[in-house]
């Protein structure tokens, strides 16, 4: 996990942002600073200068024929502005805007895909993490509109006061006094709006669980045969008005600072102080022209403007949108605890795995779910772990393929600790068929292969171990799942269990690891799937966990986990012998079926 470090200054983030933008799309930050100028620049300097020149010529009774040609000047520096900003914005910044958000998202994913699976238990990371991706094209969207009004204020108030200097440089000093002196409320407004924004994603998190129920396939049978819609909707209800109060609490704040601010500088400063002064230069002490004192103005108005957004507006947005994006550069940059070692494993024939003195416990939690594990598993042996519900079996699997890393002891592979080879070359030497397998909204075979290339004829022989029969329109190339797909085939738990397990068989490694392979299979079917698992395996090591006994029957070695330790150990014959745990176990299941039959 992340260690805890200093946080970055609001311009050292936005300059990480627009390097991050620079390196996806450098003619796009290059063409928001022109795009910003285009934007500002012309009307202001027309509202001053333009403004000024008309003027001049009125009152100096010189040839009226030369306001014309001013207006037509003005008109088309307007226009070709305009026509500009409209020609970039529709035929490049629409297309490097969305070349931008996959380009960062991408960067997002790829760090996601190195994630602790610890990282899901902490609460705190995860609402970060959610946080960092949702807001994520948010943020690109928004500082490039900050960006571009950023330059273009900068570039309007440089131009603008090198003018109004030339006609009466009190003016800006007036608007400087008053700007300077509510500038520290931006900074509470930006910390308020960014808490806001952090408390809502918790509450948004709540909210759009209850809302998900009503929708996903997997809750509606539950939804529909039991009577918790109302519970749901009033959990839904409460997170609603979690997100209002919220909304409620912090906006009494944000409007009060915003009045306050707003009132001392456009009230005060321009509404009052600033038309004083110049009122006073033109009828006492005439030192400006009629052109003047409208230039003098319309300059102090837009340097204004200018001061407001650079110094209270966009340091209120940009601090907010600063410490977005230190989410974002922590999300980044954090440090997880499950590291690549340097050598590179070779999924080849199966070695002897060794776990030796193996004690894990869960981060937060005080008692350890393994305790001190010993066992041994030789070149293409089938062993099975059995045990009651949190005894610690798929833990162990999970500390196996490295999702997580033991407390205490290790686990080697042909001799050598599997932490000190890389997680991929690790983890590609295992398949893995989870109790909570996913089904992707993809083609069949793109959810046997779970790869880009595939072999059919290879997929299809996977399928037919894992017993999977149920004939499709498009064969391999049906799309599973009608997310993006009206026609996509919708497959049953059982027929979703035999795409998973097609998986295991498919991949081309020496360690297989099933948890609950036969869950959701009638009993015929997980028949032919332990037949079928002897076949496919013969090459193999296999790890499978099951509650359902016959499964393990011909396990070559079958462990007993009780309370996170191995209480029994042997063939399924010697534990029957020892008349156990396994051996009640199993002769209960037995009298079941017995009963059934």
């Amino acid at each position: 996990m992340t260690k805890e470090k200093k946080a970055h200054s609001m311009p050292s983030n936005i300059f990480f942002f627009v390097r991050l933008l620079f390196k996806v799309s450098p003619l796009l930050v290059i063409g928001e600073f022109v795009w910003g100028i285009l934007q500002i620049l012309p009307s202001r300097l027309i509202s001053v200068i333009g403004v000024k020149y008309i003027i001049d010529v009125v009152t100096s009774g010189e040839r009226l024929e030369r306001i014309f040609s001013a207006v037509g000047i003005i008109a088309a520096v307007l226009v070709l502005s305009t026509l500009m900003s409209w020609l970039y914005r529709e035929f490049f910044w629409n297309m490097e805007k969305e070349k931008v958000h996959y380009g960062l998202n991408k960067t997002l994913y790829e760090k996601a895909k190195k994630l602790d699976q610890e990282s899901y238990d902490n609460p705190d990371f995860y609402n970060n993490f959610i946080l960092t991706v949702e807001s994520s094209s948010d943020n690109i969207q928004n500082l490039l509109g900050l960006v571009r009004n950023y330059f273009g204020n900068l570039i309007s108030l440089v131009t603008i006061s090198g003018v109004l200097i030339s006609i009466d440089p009190v003016c800006l000093l007036i608007i400087l006094v008053f700007i300077s002196g509510f500038l520290p409320l931006s900074r509470k407004i930006g910390n308020l709006q960014m808490g806001r924004r952090i408390d809502n994603t918790k509450f948004h998190r709540r909210s759009d669980y209850f809302q998900r129920i009503f929708y996903l396939q997997e809750y509606c049978k539950e939804v529909r045969m039991n009577d918790i819609s109302p519970l749901l909707v009033e959990r839904y209800n409460d997170a609603a008005d979690d997100v209002i109060s919220n909304q409620r609490r912090y906006w009494k704040k944000i409007s009060s600072l915003y009045m306050l601010q707003e009132s001392g500088i456009q009230i005060c400063g321009f509404m009052f102080a600033l038309p004083l002064y110049l009122g006073y230069c033109v009828l006492v002490k005439e030192s400006i022209t009629p052109g003047d004192f409208v230039a003098a103005f319309n300059g102090a108005h837009s340097i204004a403007v200018s001061i407001n957004f650079l110094t209270v507006w966009a340091v209120a947005v940009f601090s907010e949108r600063g410490k977005m994006i230190e989410k974002y550069r922590e999300f980044l940059a954090c440090d997880f605890k499950i590291k690549d070692g340097e050598k590179v494993a070779e999924p080849s024939t199966p070695k002897e795995i060794k776990i030796e003195n193996l004690s894990f416990t869960y981060p937060g939690n005080s008692e350890p779910t393994l305790k001190n594990i010993n066992l041994t598993i030789k070149p293409y042996e089938k062993i099975a772990l059995v045990g009651f519900n949190g005894a610690g079996k798929t833990t162990l699997t999970n500390l196996l393929l490295r999702l997580y890393d033991a407390t205490e002891g290790r686990i080697l592979i042909d001799g050598e600790d599997i932490r000190d080879f890389t997680l991929d070359s690790h983890r590609s030497r295992f398949a893995a068929v989870f109790q909570d397998f996913q089904i992707f909204s993809c083609t069949l075979k793109e959810n046997v292969s779970l790869d880009k290339e595939a072999v059919d004829e290879k997929i299809k022989k996977a399928l037919e171990h894992s017993g999977f029969e149920k004939k499709l329109k498009k064969g391999l190339e049906t799309e599973l799942l009608r997310e993006f797909d009206d026609e996509g085939a919708m497959l049953s738990g059982g027929e979703s269990q035999k795409v998973a397990i097609a998986r295991a068989f498919y991949k081309n490694c020496p360690y297989v690891i099933l948890d609950e392979p036969s869950a959701n299979l009638d009993p015929v079917a997980e028949y032919n799937l332990n037949k079928a698992m002897t076949e496919a395996s013969e090459n193999k090591s296999v790890i499978f966990i099951s509650h359902r006994l016959s499964t393990t029957v011909h396990a070559d070695r079958i462990y007993v986990m009780e309370n996170g330790m191995i209480t029994e150990s042997g063939s399924h014959e010697e534990l029957i012998r020892k008349n156990g745990t396994y051996a009640y176990m199993f002769n209960l299941q037995a009298e079941k079926y017995r009963k059934e039959a």
